[in-house]
């Protein structure tokens, strides 16, 4: 297949769906629900702050829309885990369930409340926490550390198909997902549903990292084998689709930095 062969196939997968097939879901057959989050991994926690109220720094809604932008450069400075916890809460905490565990309500919307994505941490520069890879548990709002690293800059890097700037970030936020749990309810239409849900996601992050004094940029390259190997997970059942570093935000050093990027653009 050649690239134009597959740039129209690629097309046609973001017209796939809803009204072109009839299906009938394994909702429909009444098969059994897959379970609304991942277990925990470990017996270790991380019990995690709900108390936001002194965090935030901008307030006002529309500030937030008018000083947003992507953030590639940060200052050189630890994140604390409050802020942490709160970007947490505010992508992928849950609010409340709804029915005998269908669904969880989550700050952010999801196709069917099917909230296919769990959320890893590579962690390189929060206080109170080790150098890692951590799994964000959100029926009990903590974390737990599945790995230690004296490199996780470099494998950050090397994760991102070296870009070096993704290294620098105090953590990468890396959204994983849990294929059936959304294909469960919506089968072949479920792909494009959860594409569109981590959209979702991740607006949310670099809303709620604005309003903290942090900042990201999301990242759609990343090496995915390698990825996935990082996180510890299967790549088949659970696989990589996103990725978001943040920081504590430097305005003066982001613009310089992005004018130096675009300067012969």
């Amino acid at each position: 297949m050649d690239e134009k062969e597959q740039i129209m196939q690629n097309r046609e997968f973001m017209k796939s769906g809803f009204g072109k097939n009839e299906y009938v879901s394994d909702q429909q057959k009444l098969l059994p629900q897959p379970p609304l989050v991942k277990p925990a991994m470990t017996d270790n926690r991380i019990p995690l702050t709900m108390e936001f109220d002194d965090l935030l720094q901008e307030h006002d809604y529309l500030t937030l829309l008018r000083e947003r932008k992507s953030n590639r450069f940060f200052a050189d400075q630890a994140m604390s885990l409050k802020q942490l916890s709160f970007l947490l809460w505010s992508t992928q905490g849950i609010r409340d369930r709804r029915g005998n565990n269908y669904a969880t309500l989550r700050p952010v919307p999801s196709g069917g409340a099917r909230h296919a994505f769990e959320t890893y941490l590579a962690v390189m520069n929060v206080e109170g926490l080790e150098p890692g890879v951590y799994h964000y548990l959100p029926m009990e709002h903590a974390l737990e550390q599945l790995s230690v690293s004296d490199n996780m800059r470099q494998r950050v890097i090397h994760s991102a198909c070296d870009q070096k700037w993704a290294g620098n970030a105090a953590v990468d936020f890396i959204y994983a997902a849990v294929a059936y749990r959304a294909e469960w309810r919506y089968s072949i239409g479920s792909h494009r549903v959860m594409l569109i849900d981590a959209g979702h996601i991740v607006q949310n992050l670099y809303l709620s990292s604005q309003a903290i004094g942090c900042g990201t940029c999301a990242i759609a390259a990343f090496r995915q084998e390698e990825t996935d190997a990082m996180l510890g997970i299967d790549g088949k059942e659970e696989y990589t689709v996103y990725m978001a570093p943040v920081g504590i935000r430097d305005d003066r050093k982001n613009e310089e930095n992005t004018k130096k990027l675009y300067a012969n653009v």
